[in-house]
């Protein structure tokens, strides 16, 4: 431990991090997503065990419905994880289209 005139802390005070409200909204729609899903799924089964026992057309008609809910939930879950991901910093955003092309060949080539 240091001592004299100038001898302290060198660390700050943590600052508090702000609520990433965006990142928040993006969380709860991925469980909802989740959730819708999940009972898509169970619908699915259940549908497509009374179709099998001879309930009739129509139960096969919502399995297919709920299967076809299931696959959507979950593909835009997937998408809100990706969006979720770039919130948090994790990624980062394509290149613009204004950006310059790269040059063929790479750096060595462009001189």
């Amino acid at each position: 431990m240091a001592t004299g005139k100038r001898a302290g802390s060198r660390k700050s005070a943590q600052q508090p991090r702000p609520l990433n409200k965006a990142a928040l909204v993006i969380g709860v729609a991925i469980t909802l997503c989740v959730v819708a899903w999940g009972y898509l799924v169970y619908a699915a089964i259940d549908f497509g065990t009374a179709a099998r026992g001879g309930s009739g057309s129509t139960a096969w008609a919502f399995m297919g419905l709920a299967c076809l809910g299931a696959i959507a939930c979950l593909f835009v879950g997937l998408l809100l994880v990706a969006r979720l991901m770039r919130a948090l910093g994790v990624t980062s955003p394509p290149p613009s289209a204004d950006a310059p092309p790269r040059p063929v060949g790479g750096k060595r080539a462009a001189r």
